[in-house]
């Protein structure tokens, strides 16, 4: 079993930053995808930052690239989301999910999720 727990969600101004982490624990080493999902109230969940564990690769929806940065720190099985320029439609739940084997794409099967973690931006 693999355990995920995001931390550094918040209340932030439009325009400030937040940093979220997603410390995974258990059996991580069967992961090579790790994401991250937002989902606002009345809104469908819309994945908004994933890597692939063993390239690297990351890639973004156009809603929140060049503000939103993925990256992980391997050796604390941790993986970081970095939010920039924050707007108030960037409000929502945040979740982190993680998957193994396979292509990483948002489209997949995470088999495993966080309890997520609150983000309010402020106009």
């Amino acid at each position: 079993q693999v355990q995920l727990v995001e931390s550094g969600g918040g209340s932030v101004q439009a325009g400030g930053s937040l940093r979220l982490s997603c410390a995974a624990s258990g059996y991580t080493y069967r992961l090579n995808c790790m994401a991250w999902f937002r989902q606002a109230p009345g809104k469908q969940r819309e994945g908004v930052a994933r890597i692939n564990s063993d390239s690297g690769n990351t890639n973004y929806p156009d809603s929140v690239k060049g503000r939103f940065t993925i990256s992980q720190d391997n050796a604390k099985n941790t993986v970081y989301r970095q939010m920039n320029s924050l707007k108030p439609e960037d409000t929502a739940m945040y979740y982190c999910a993680a998957a193994g084997g396979g292509v990483c794409y948002f489209g997949r099967v995470f088999d495993y999720w966080g309890q997520g973690t609150q983000v309010t931006v402020s106009s």
